[in-house]
């Protein structure tokens, strides 16, 4: 029996589709043909060997696992090391500490500016003590552990060196992660500290320091995760996360460090969405991409040219509306994670849309890992997809798309020039708008949210945490430890990273030094700010992306027609501040907000990141606008934003109307209207309507939705 032409197949499927096109025109720019071939699909080679397409080792899962990580931290060290132990002891492999956003930022848990955040959204650390807790009965010896640590990174690795050393753990014994990629978070997170180059050095710093004393230790985790929630395509993620690690080798060869020194300890850490077979081709892209720019830098050693990566399911993909598909999402992200030859995974619960998990909903998460690795038999095979004509053609483009894009941020002078000309901040926050943008008009489908939407809400039980009474405490402790240390050693150690940080020495080195003398995150972030300066931006909202896919929307045309009403009532355009307070740097749902707002007509106030009640407050009186609407992803809605409120109240301007907007549990939306807040937009909510909402509290009678 013949097999059927290429060309027959066109007829027959012409046929069957009425000569339709089915091909999908994907967010990265690919062309997605129903049907592949051999023609199609380049030989990938074979696993563990160059270009290490198929996996850095040859026999992957089939002669070990990947290590199951999850993310985790919250409240206080002790709280934290007893949510750690239980699950190390349901099957968790090694520990990933989520710090809180007070010390992200190099803040101590008493300084004012972080009342709302201490122990919001992860765990306080303000000195060697707490680290000491955090680890308790825990061997740091026999412990993979993973830091996400990138501003504060040099106080939090040397309390971390410290805590061990008081374990009895020699330097070299400790194994882990730190994630030190300064890079991502000037284009994305922004819990920076310092400017740029400073922060550079930082990185260069810590390389050194560890190849030299801490060989187990991984002393970067180039990030793409954090462009992937703030809404990079995958293409975006690849290039920028390859090129960040181009950068970061660069720098620490320019050092004086052999590439082959260092380079077999740098890993990598990719955010997993919901395009399934695109997530696992993007995980192989990855691979060859890093080997082809490690051999190009000269590096000889194989293991310098092996991509090694960490991933995490999608925070961006589960959604607050109908949350138990969040379970399934996050299924389908951790097997695109395994098919594509991840390390190690960390699966995100099915409450993160609204909360921090509690202990049901993360052992449903940590139990979805151990149920890929136990009963599906995937990792009896390595690389199963592969040979895939499909997956092989998506791969192969995914490394051209991603190479052109470092091709361009080479000519720029390498990603730390990128950076500063936002060359890559821009084009991410276009993507996230689009996104949304193709979110809100149905052409992305989301069920529960813009598809099959359940007819009532379900509410789930959420963790709260007591962050006054989290503040009491490390408050307390900050005292406890201030007092009994020796002040005239640890002065002197801290003078002398001052000096360092002047002079070129190690940074890490003399930090040690100052966590041995028990000087705490905020006093060592303040010896190296002394001399370095502390970092500052203000969003600059994209224009033109979400409103051109709106164009031939009735309900669009009314919001804007309602704008235009509002604006010749006031004789101006309604003026909007968009206000990120507290320490979170999280700002994709305040830029899309900003970005779509400014489309439809309103003027858009976009307030700098990181201020207080205070400040918004201030800037809003000075700018005189007409509401504010106020950005929240870190639980730190209960205390910031009725502070604003009360902040303009006092002021006499009680009718500039506050509406709340991000990671809000709806058991949380009657405090925040209680303390008078008039309209709260939760994950998922359409942002023309939002603007509707907006204009109606702003008492324009906006006509319903049609068909509504």
């Amino acid at each position: 029996m013949t097999e059927p032409t290429l060309a027959k197949w066109q007829a027959a499927a012409a046929k069957e589709v009425k000569g339709r096109d089915l091909t999908w025109h994907t967010p990265e720019g690919i062309a997605i043909r129903p049907l592949y071939t051999g023609a199609d699909a380049p030989d990938p080679g074979l696993p563990g060997f160059a270009p290490f397409t198929r996996g850095v080792r040859a026999t992957m899962y089939a002669g070990r696992a990947w290590t199951i990580r999850q993310y985790a931290g919250f409240s206080t060290a002790e709280e934290s090391n007893a949510f750690y132990r239980r699950n190390l002891a349901a099957g968790q492999k090694g520990l990933s500490v989520a710090f809180d956003l007070a010390t992200h930022r190099g803040y101590d848990s008493d300084h004012p500016r972080v009342v709302g955040d201490v122990g919001k959204a992860g765990v306080a650390i303000d000195s060697v003590e707490d680290m000491k807790i955090l680890f308790d009965g825990i061997p740091l010896d026999e412990m993979s552990v993973s830091m996400t640590m990138n501003g504060a990174v040099i106080p939090i690795l040397a309390f971390f060196i410290v805590a061990g050393e008081e374990q009895g753990v020699r330097q070299a014994a400790l194994d882990g992660t730190i994630q030190n990629d300064i890079l991502k978070e000037f284009m994305v997170r922004n819990t920076y500290i310092y400017p740029p180059e400073p922060s550079m050095r930082i990185v260069s710093d810590i390389i050194a320091y560890t190849s030299a004393n801490m060989p187990k230790f991984n002393s970067i985790s180039i990030s793409g995760y954090h462009m992937h929630e703030a809404g990079a395509t995958a293409v975006q993620e690849l290039a920028f996360t390859i090129a960040d690690g181009k950068e970061y080798v660069r720098r620490a060869m320019e050092s004086g460090l052999d590439i082959d020194a260092f380079a077999g300890r740098l890993s990598f850490f990719f955010g997993i969405g919901m395009n399934f077979f695109m997530e696992v081709a993007k995980l192989r892209a990855a691979r060859t991409l890093w080997w082809r720019v490690m051999d190009g830098l000269g590096a000889k050693d194989e293991r310098s040219k092996m991509l090694r990566t960490h991933c995490q399911t999608s925070g961006v993909s589960l959604q607050e509306s109908d949350p138990y598909n969040n379970v399934i999402r996050t299924t389908v992200e951790a097997l695109a994670a395994v098919l594509g030859g991840t390390q190690s995974l960390h699966t995100n619960a099915l409450d993160e849309a609204i909360a921090l998990p509690t202990d049901f909903s993360a052992r449903i998460a940590r139990n979805t890992q151990i149920v890929l690795a136990e009963e599906t038999g995937v990792t009896r095979v390595v690389d199963p997809l592969g040979g895939s004509y499909y997956v092989e053609a998506l791969t192969a483009e995914l490394v051209e798309k991603a190479w052109a894009i470092i091709g361009e941020v080479d000519a720029l002078g390498g990603m730390t020039a990128a950076v500063a000309s936002g060359m890559p901040k821009r084009l991410i926050e276009e993507a996230a708008a689009a996104k949304q943008a193709r979110v809100d008009r149905g052409e992305d489908v989301i069920v529960g949210v813009n598809k099959y939407r359940p007819a009532e809400a379900e509410l789930l039980d959420t963790l709260e945490v007591d962050n006054a009474a989290v503040r009491e405490a490390q408050v307390a402790r900050l005292a406890r430890v201030r007092a009994s240390r020796d002040a005239h050693a640890c002065r002197t150690a801290l003078d002398a990273l001052t000096e360092g940080a002047r002079s070129g020495a190690n940074l890490l080195a003399l930090a040690v030094e100052a966590a041995r003398a028990r000087a705490t995150l905020g006093e060592i972030s303040d010896a190296m700010e002394a001399v370095f300066g502390r970092h500052g931006a203000t969003p600059v909202p994209v224009t033109g992306i979400y409103g051109p896919a709106h164009e031939t929307d009735a309900r669009w045309r009314q919001v804007v027609e309602g704008i235009g009403a509002v604006s010749r009532r006031l004789g101006r355009a309604p003026r909007v501040l968009i206000a990120k307070m507290g320490q979170d740097g999280h700002d994709r749902g305040a830029n899309v907000v900003a970005s779509a707002f400014g489309d439809m007509g309103f003027e858009v106030v976009s307030g700098p990141l990181f201020q207080t009640p205070e400040e918004t407050a201030a800037l809003a009186l000075a700018r005189d606008v007409d509401a504010v609407g106020a950005s929240s992803l870190a639980a730190g809605h209960k205390t910031l934003i009725p502070a604003l409120i009360a902040r303009l109240r006092e002021a006499g301007r009680a009718d500039i109307k506050v509406f709340a907007g991000g990671v809000i549990p709806p058991q949380d939306y009657q405090m925040l209207r209680d303390a008078g807040v008039v309209g709260i937009y939760g994950p998922g909510s359409n942002i023309v309507e939002c603007a509707a909402d907006v204009l109606r509290l702003l008492g324009h009678n906006m006509p319903p939705v049609e068909g509504g």
